[in-house]
């Protein structure tokens, strides 16, 4: 293995084998002592897209609530999950079979379009087009405005979906879906996450369809693989340790430099990472 490679395993927390109920308990736990600690949160509010990340966390979340309200009698533990279609959601079908799989406290169903084609024309309005690109992007951000003003009315925390394998490349909006207070599924890779969804009875469908971030107008429902230029299959060969091609390899680390701002804090004077 190389040195790199190490490093950025190490770095991501990824094991090279899991037990599934072990890290499906590590999560729960993980959520339920957060909690505990800020006591003034009382919900966790999450977006659901209907693709295998949300689902997987949403379910984490719904289980941990569940055992809080056991544990301490207390019914103000609520799991809210919230639909956030830009208009018409092609996939809505499987937002509907993963919210039904989860079984959330509460649903919302929050329709972005509006808020985000009324900053798109104020933006205009002022000389400033947007590319398609940058769109989704506002996409991706609005959502997390309405998951933490959710949150803000709930005494709530916000969740994300960041995994290992999303992390390592970028493939997420700083500031956008890249924004939440915790992230129970943070260390494990795209396969790991299947591996979870599948010891807790998802339907297939909900795990085994091709990932899509589906925030670009132009090019609607773009497989992830397609916009990263590499597979998750090698991503995640790479994050365990597994030997991959010298192009993946190259791939891979390239993108892991160009996203390394994602994944710190917005710089200070004292920091001297992002001058390496």
């Amino acid at each position: 293995m190389r040195d790199k490679q190490a490093a950025i395993i190490d770095e991501l927390k990824v094991h090279s084998k899991i037990d599934s109920q072990e890290e499906i308990r590590r999560s729960i736990d993980f959520i339920k002592s957060y909690l505990k600690k800020y006591s003034f949160f009382k919900s966790l509010v999450l977006g659901i897209s209907g693709g295998q990340d949300s689902t997987l966390t949403g379910k984490l979340c719904q289980l941990a609530m569940e055992e809080l309200r056991q544990e301490t009698g207390e019914t103000a533990y609520q799991f809210i999950a919230v639909s956030l279609p830009y208009g018409k959601q092609a996939d809505m079908e499987d937002v509907k079979d993963a919210l039904s799989f989860i079984q959330p406290d509460q649903t919302f169903v929050v329709n972005i379009r509006p808020a985000v084609d009324a900053q798109m024309q104020t933006l205009r309005d002022q000389g400033v087009e947007i590319s398609d690109f940058n769109k989704g992007n506002i996409k991706a951000r609005q959502r997390m405005i309405v998951q933490y003003a959710l949150a803000g009315q709930n005494a709530g925390a916000v969740v994300g979906t960041d995994h290992a394998a999303e992390a390592v490349s970028g493939f997420y909006t700083k500031f956008g879906d890249g924004a939440a207070d915790i992230v129970p599924i943070w260390r494990l890779d795209k396969r790991q996450g299947k591996q979870l969804l599948k010891a807790l009875a998802c339907p297939e469908h909900l795990y085994l369809k091709a990932p899509t971030a589906d925030l670009e107008d132009d090019r609607p429902q773009l497989a992830d693989e397609a916009a990263l230029g590499v597979t998750y299959q090698a991503i995640d060969d790479y994050l365990e340790g597994k030997e991959v091609s010298e192009g993946d390899t190259e791939k891979i680390e390239a993108l892991y430099d160009r996203s390394m701002h994602k994944r710190h804090l917005p710089i200070t004077v004292y920091d001297n990472w992002w001058k390496d």
